[in-house]
């Protein structure tokens, strides 16, 4: 399914880059928008990159383009393939090409820090506007407040940076500790497990310093490559260590592995945190179904955050044949350029920057707005997040709880979370 799903995205694809008459006719003149996405396209993480951003693109044409002046621009999506969980030298050629040889006008997409810091400063240099849909490393929007003139193009879209998703990791953590105290009653005893990587790291420390002090003890942590295809070993000495809790910060394909060979061998812990991998609608039978009562941070469901997410998540499930994940984003970033290119009636970066720093867009997401450092805003009435959990099957919406405890905050649709049976 997924190779129909690739083969089908590349041909439209291909039908967006070349003139409109071969398209099914039209003006061969017509003027263009050129933007790029770039991310790991034979991953999941790439693929919703390109999902998003060609969903958006075909509305946005299908309306007629972005006006600018008197002109209508039609949008062009230009992809890079930027390998970035393997090397930072291939995501950095990858950039170097969109801006430099594809000429594209704008860049979105980007996933692991340590590429995405690179890649940044590509853009920068080439005073290209840089929307982030996937690496949440805090020092990507810090270094627009230190150096505004060089990183002012840079602004992050999805997903909140890692210090936020740290924070709804550590409500859905406790959600689940709860759930161990008053079903079981045992205490609850943590096992993290999570990447060799940056944006992870202040996870692992938060986790580390705070639970004890909450009385949830941390039995070990345990590292891992982002693309490891073995996690037995592990899931091995956390059952060892006597966890009751895997918390998870997993954001490559090694997400897909553990997931399953936890399933499968019905480790006796509950698993929760950030799994990008079972974001992804294809992750219930890529694990043969043992990734059921997994439960992940997300930022879309089949919920009512806004009246727009329901309809977006509806239409890229019939689009692609499974739910967005968050770097899917790209469909946000896409609407919050072309509100601000029609609203500054130009194309120039220094203007359209001054623009996007008075996004106030209500999206699939949630309501977004950039702060200073051009981050997207996190909390309540913004973009939360949220958390959802494999049930039978299905995606289901979890956290915020359905009882308001969260700042009062109630999405219909949501469902209660479930301890693994096998517990």
């Amino acid at each position: 399914m997924k190779t129909v799903l690739m083969v089908a995205s590349c041909l439209l694809i291909a039908c967006l880059v070349i003139p409109a008459v071969a398209c099914g006719g039209g003006d061969t003149e017509t003027k263009e928008i050129k933007i790029g996405v770039v991310g790991p396209m034979y991953y999941v993480p790439g693929e919703h990159h390109r999902y998003g951003a060609v969903m958006a693109a075909e509305e946005i044409n299908d309306q007629g383009g972005i006006k600018v002046g008197d002109d209508m621009y039609k949008v062009t999506i230009v992809q890079a393939n930027s390998n970035e969980l393997f090397s930072v030298a291939d995501a950095t050629s990858a950039m170097e090409k969109l801006v430099t040889v594809d000429k594209v006008d704008f860049v979105m997409g980007g996933i692991r820090t340590e590429a995405v810091l690179a890649m940044q400063d590509i853009a920068m240099e080439n005073n290209t506007i840089f929307l982030g849909c996937g690496a949440a490393t805090p020092e990507l929007c810090t270094r627009v407040t230190e150096d505004y003139d060089t990183y002012k193009y840079w602004f992050r879209v999805t997903p909140v940076n890692s210090n936020y998703l740290g924070v709804v990791s550590f409500e859905l953590l406790g959600m689940v500790a709860g759930q161990i105290v008053s079903e079981l009653g045992e205490a609850p005893k943590v096992a993290v497990l999570a990447e060799q990587a940056v944006w992870a790291e202040s996870i692992v420390t938060a986790a580390e310093a705070n639970l004890p002090g909450q009385g949830i003890e941390v039995v070990g942590t345990w590292r891992v490559s982002s693309t490891a295809d073995q996690v037995t070993s592990e899931l091995t000495a956390i059952e060892n260590a006597g966890a009751n809790i895997i918390f998870t910060a997993l954001s490559g394909p090694v997400g897909l592995q553990y997931a399953t060979k936890w399933g499968e061998l019905e480790i006796p812990a509950a698993s929760v945190g950030i799994n990008v991998e079972a974001q992804d609608g294809g992750f219930w039978d890529a694990t043969g179904e043992s990734g059921n009562y997994e439960c992940t941070l997300n930022m879309y469901a089949r919920v009512g955050i806004t009246d727009l997410t329901i309809p977006f998540y509806d239409a890229f499930v019939d689009e692609v044949g499974g739910p967005p994940t968050y770097n899917a984003g790209t469909y946000e970033a896409l609407y919050i350029l072309k509100d601000a290119i029609e609203s500054a009636d130009t194309l120039d970066s220094d203007a359209l920057v001054e623009q996007l720093e008075t996004t106030d867009r209500i999206g699939a997401a949630g309501r977004m707005v950039f702060g200073d450092d051009h981050d997207i805003t996190w909390g309540p009435g913004y973009v939360s997040a949220l958390g959802v959990q494999w049930l039978d099957g299905d995606m289901r919406c979890v956290w915020p709880p359905d009882d308001g405890d969260w700042e009062d905050v109630v999405y219909e649709g949501t469902v209660d979370y479930i301890l693994p049976p096998w517990m």
